[in-house]
């Protein structure tokens, strides 16, 4: 319960400081392509505003734009409460999973980089077959991404994933298409961290995670 009462802490302290911590929305997301090269598909953290997340969804995009310059990119903000109810991560694991199966029918050379901070990383979790039941904001897997179209998911980053704090992690399939930042303190992916405002720290990460992914596109 506590780390309940830190996220909601969280969103208050994120909406007071968001000005310095986002990219402009209407640089960071763009509208989404029938057809694009890449679809980053981001799920925002808990209470986390933004168009695909002002903390790391909208600045990760705007570091994919700036490095893959040779590829057309689309978004996509997984449509889920991201709230402290008991079904939201349910809710994000099964639309994301219906938007690649959509996506991949509709455009079968579109590759996906799935972008998840927070509660947004446990709906990424369950939806790649990581269950993220028991973790904060946590929940069983009720959808995962079916394994035809596992290639098409090029990269997969992670921030704050709650996870980490129960010991667990990204295996098997995309372990080697994954990066999972956890800053040191964060009580959200660190067992025992005491640095409530390591968790709003993960736009300094965008960069790093951009170039993550470039090498695996």
């Amino acid at each position: 319960m506590r780390i309940r009462y830190c996220l909601a802490a969280l969103a208050l302290v994120g909406g007071a400081g968001l000005t310095t911590l986002s990219t402009p929305a209407a640089t960071a997301a763009a509208p989404a392509a029938a057809c694009s090269d890449i679809d980053v598909v981001a799920a925002r953290g808990t209470f986390e505003p933004g168009s695909l997340g002002a903390i790391v969804g909208d600045p990760v995009f705007s570091a994919l734009q700036r490095k893959l310059t040779g590829k057309s990119l689309s978004s996509y903000k997984v449509n889920y409460p991201a709230d402290l109810s008991l079904t939201s991560a349910a809710q994000g694991n099964s639309d994301l999973v219906n938007h690649v199966r959509s996506q991949a029918n509709s455009c079968p050379n579109q590759r996906f980089v799935l972008v998840g901070y927070s509660q947004g990383a446990n709906v990424v979790d369950n939806s790649i077959g990581i269950s993220s039941a028991g973790a904060v904001v946590g929940s069983p897997i009720v959808a995962t991404i079916p394994a035809a179209l596992a290639p098409k998911v090029a990269a997969v980053l992670l921030f704050g994933n709650p996870i980490r704090a129960i010991g667990k992690s990204v295996t098997g399939t995309y372990q080697s298409r994954t990066i999972d930042f956890c800053a040191k303190g964060d009580p959200i992916c660190e067992n025992g961290g005491g640095d409530v405002l390591a968790h709003l720290g993960y736009t300094a990460n965008a960069g790093a995670a951009a170039d993550f992914a470039a090498g695996k596109v």
